[in-house]
């Protein structure tokens, strides 16, 4: 079993790794041999969408997830999380150089079709509505940690929006990886997109709590 990194995050502005964010760590493992063996010599991609405390990128960059050909642009509209991002990767002694945290709403500030392999814990949680992005000057204790949980109507409104731009955002021969749960109802999103030409596999599947959550790989 790989190691988990240690972060670095303020609990009040940014999310504290939990369940998700370990069953995410266990997916890639159980999915590094495919991914170092998919993706070989080309520089690669790698996206994780709300990195949050950067655990995530973090694991992947420790293990060379796809591979040591990688550059890595984590993204996430919490500026808290940009910190954060840095701080778990230097705490784990990671090497930098090829980690470029950005600032942005999903993958807006990426170009089309560059993106090799994205990694997308997303706000799942169903709410009456997705909270508006607060200014920084007017920002309330939590305001940022509900960007981060609340996913309105079945908690899929930010997924969808995602998952509507695979096309445009991922390079060819590109591989999602996206956590659910089962108020998602992630089989009819992966019949939704078996309709859009994308095949899915379910690499993770655990009860955490009273939710149950699930992984599904993304792919062409």
């Amino acid at each position: 079993m790989l190691p988990t990194p240690r972060f670095s995050c303020d609990y009040e502005k940014v999310y504290e790794p939990s369940e998700d964010s370990f069953l995410l760590l266990d997916a890639l493992e159980g999915e590094q041999k495919f991914l170092q063996s998919f993706f070989t010599s080309k520089l690669t991609v790698v996206c994780e969408v709300g990195c949050g405390s950067g655990i995530v990128t973090t694991f992947m960059i420790q293990n060379n997830i796809p591979s040591e050909h990688a550059i890595y642009l984590p993204t996430d509209v919490n500026p808290w999380a940009m910190d954060s991002m840095v701080e778990t990767a230097s705490l784990n002694n990671c090497c930098t150089e090829m980690l470029s945290p950005i600032r942005t709403n999903l993958t807006r500030s990426i170009r089309r079709r560059e993106i090799d392999l994205l990694v997308f814990n997303p706000p799942y949680v169903p709410a009456e509505s997705v909270p508006h992005m607060p200014a920084e000057s007017e920002a309330k204790e939590g305001d940022w940690l509900d960007l981060a949980l609340l996913g309105g109507d079945d908690g899929m409104v930010i997924t969808w929006k995602l998952l509507d731009s695979l096309d445009e955002i991922m390079a060819p021969g590109g591989v999602a990886y996206i956590l659910f749960c089962a108020r998602n109802h992630p089989e009819r999103v992966v019949e939704i997109m078996s309709t859009r030409g994308w095949k899915s596999e379910l690499t993770e599947h655990r009860k955490a709590g009273w939710e149950v959550l699930s992984v599904y790989k993304f792919y062409r």
